[in-house]
């Protein structure tokens, strides 16, 4: 139970966005197993890790067994979602993001730190792309209400944010 509620205080994404428990349990038991299962699919290695990453950073010894049964354009891919997960977490949970930039340096790997900075270059495409995998499309005119429970009328003069 303990581990449950410590579980849900971790996650820097929303539900739909979270791996499922089996899915984290798997890939703790057996890191390299992911690699098996994606074998030759960098992005979809990049979105399946951020994805574990951003749902329960502490996963992250288990990336470090990664790491070590990696090659070098895998480890490159790491260290991309390793950015894409950080990011994801800056704004909900600055401690875990916080944490994998730690680790991230840690780690020492020039392979893992060349993709996770150019990830960090690229990291605005890389989360539309992740966002458009995991999350349906809103329907026709769902910017026109707001809120939580999208029942608030939005602003329609309010200025457009423009991409950076």
């Amino acid at each position: 139970m303990v581990s449950s509620v410590e579980a849900c205080r971790a996650q820097c994404v929303e539900f739909s966005d979270r791996a499922s428990q089996l899915e984290l349990d798997t890939f703790v038991k057996s890191p390299s197993s992911l690699l098996e299962r994606l074998r030759n699919d960098k992005e979809k290695l990049r979105y399946w890790l951020a994805r574990y990453v951003a749902t329960n950073p502490s996963v992250l010894p288990s990336v470090q067994t990664l790491i070590s049964a990696s090659t070098s354009t895998d480890r490159s891919s790491i260290g991309a979602a390793l950015r894409i997960a950080e990011a994801r977490c800056t704004s909900t949970k600055p401690d875990a993001s916080r944490k994998i930039r730690d680790f991230v340096q840690r780690i020492g790997d020039l392979n893992v730190q060349a993709g996770y900075s150019a990830a960090g270059d690229d990291s605005s495409g890389v989360q539309v792309q992740s966002q458009i995998k995991t999350s349906p499309q809103p329907g026709r005119g769902g910017a026109l209400l707001e809120g939580e429970w999208r029942t608030k009328l939005a602003n329609p003069f309010k200025p457009v944010p423009l991409p950076n």
